[in-house]
């Protein structure tokens, strides 16, 4: 077979299994994705893998995507369950072939390629295909807005990359098995080799999909258990098998796009108010504090670290859920789902990293987040790791307050002269900042308001302001900041009445030249 034969894959096939040409049915358990794994690690990486056929290699973006899989051809219905599989075609970004499994009743069965699987569309390809081709990835369909339709649920495909969807939700950002040196000088991406997908019964509520990920640092076994909902939840247990030290590991990476919102919009004259995927990073401390950090596109790569012990979540959403923000009839930036990890166990120390990079337009992902633990996984130790992850849309994660908006201005009376901006204008600045649910609504009638608790890590604030807000359910509060010289000031602020934390904390870097 084209995928793991060429990496030896026939050899890492568990004890007594038929492995005479890496393609034959054979048994398969719970740890057989794990005995791969170890056996795998044990010899070097190698990313070879069989060149595309000229014609395939050279297609782009719209001559790929008009390769579809033929519905009628679905796999994992025969047991009349209610999920669907489809393969993807190599092709454009797609060349590295997979291999895709179906498990039933103990017994792995490999699906060999056949382009009968296939409309090629508008494609044409002249002369036959390899018959050991191979898949691209894989996607799974299901009944999940409608029992009377199969809408698509979860995508594998390219690197360790996946995407999922709940329901009313389209495809936003991205999901990674594993990140290696994402906020170093050179990045690693390790890959899914092989998936191996359990043929649910007839009344499965979930579907199981295991897979096997190899690269240069490590080679891990991975089980996905997606569970389709209004908020589809997938459970991600993980065994990884260092082949050297991973001191720069990202654990449960998300991938996202943010271009302008109404904070900057420096970038893009667009008729279009907002364009990102997500809007902020949400986290959950081990001490229990909430924590919000808006997203930015900023003038040069920008890396924020949160350290913490036992993350109770962490994820990137998509706040702002509404079509006004965005204008945007085509891509529906309102309905693209947020991500939040959930670790299962206690991860340690370590801290969750934030990668900002500038981009000059709305189709590139520069926004990564991630889990580092503080302790670098030795070579040659298994790491076990499982995280619930969930499609998230306008979802409260906590019962306090939330940052609505985030706005940014001139530190001057409204109305105000405009003047030419000179050396001390430039070092100070307004931010507005408005926080709604949770008990705040009650406390909008209130003779005595929230305290303002705010800090600056670098200058300070020199007045604070918070007013109510009824349209958010909530207060406006506004904190005017002066830096003395170059550098970056980290802000934070929430509400409290007493001793009590009415609201989530809002985190904002701001640099001066």
């Amino acid at each position: 077979m084209a995928g793991l034969a060429a990496a030896g894959f026939a050899a890492a096939l568990p004890v007594g299994a038929a492995a005479d040409d890496g393609a034959s049915p054979h048994p398969f358990g719970p740890e057989t994705v794990e005995a791969m794994a170890r056996a795998l690690v044990s010899r070097p990486f190698d990313g070879a893998f069989p060149p595309l056929p000229a014609a395939l290699a050279q297609l782009d973006y719209d001559g790929w995507r008009d390769i579809r899989f033929r519905p009628d051809r679905a796999l994992l219905g025969e047991t009349g369950g209610p999920f669907r599989l489809q393969l993807f075609h190599r092709g454009f970004l797609y060349p590295r072939p997979v291999d895709v499994s179906l498990v039933r009743d103990g017994v792995a069965t490999p699906v060999r390629y056949d382009p009968a699987l296939f409309n090629f569309g508008r494609t044409r390809i002249d002369g036959p295909l390899p018959a050991d081709l191979g898949f691209a990835g894989i996607r799974i369909h299901a009944p999940l807005n409608r029992p009377d339709r199969l809408d698509e649920l979860i995508v594998f495909v390219g690197a360790s990359y996946f995407r999922f969807l709940g329901q009313d939700q389209l495809y936003g950002l991205s999901a990674r098995g594993l990140a290696i040196g994402t906020d170093g000088a050179q990045e690693e991406f390790p890959l899914f080799r092989a998936f191996f997908i359990e043929v649910p019964p007839a009344g499965a509520t979930t579907l199981t999909i295991h897979a096997l990920l190899d690269g240069p640092s490590t080679v891990g076994a991975y089980r996905f258990v997606v569970e389709p909902g209004r908020e589809t939840v997938l459970r991600v247990s993980a065994t990884l098998y260092p082949r050297q030290t991973l001191s720069a590991v990202g654990i449960a990476p998300l991938t996202s796009m943010f271009f302008i919102n109404e904070t900057d919009r420096g970038h893009s004259d667009d008729y279009r108010p907002e364009l990102h995927d997500s809007d902020g990073l949400q986290l959950a401390t081990g001490s229990g504090e909430w924590l919000w950090r808006p997203l930015d596109n900023p003038r040069e790569r920008r890396i924020s670290t949160f350290l913490d012990r036992d993350p109770k979540g962490f994820g990137l959403l998509q706040r702002d859920r509404s079509f006004a923000s965005y204008q945007d009839l085509e891509a529906g930036y309102e309905r693209r789902p947020g991500y939040f990890v959930e670790p299962e166990g206690a991860w340690g120390e370590g801290r969750v990293v934030l990668v900002e990079l500038p981009t000059d337009n709305e189709t590139a992902d520069n926004i990564v987040a991630f889990w580092r633990p503080k302790a670098p996984y030795p070579a040659g130790e298994p790491v076990r790791l499982g995280y619930r992850l969930r499609a998230l849309a306008a979802e409260a994660l906590h019962p306090n307050g939330w940052v609505v908006n985030t706005f940014t201005a001139e530190a001057a009376a409204s109305g105000a002269a405009r003047r030419a901006p000179d050396q001390a204008s430039l070092r100070s600045r307004r931010f507005l900042i408005d926080f709604g649910g949770g008990t705040l609504e009650t406390l909008i009638a209130d003779s005595s308001p929230p305290e303002i608790v705010a800090t600056a890590s670098i200058g300070r604030i020199t007045a604070t302001s918070i007013v109510p807000n009824p349209h958010i359910g909530g207060f406006r509060v506004a904190l005017d900041v002066r830096v003395d010289g170059p550098g970056t000031t980290e802000l934070r602020a929430y509400l409290r009445k007493g001793e009590q934390a009415l609201t989530e904390t809002w985190s904002y870097p701001w640099s001066v030249a």
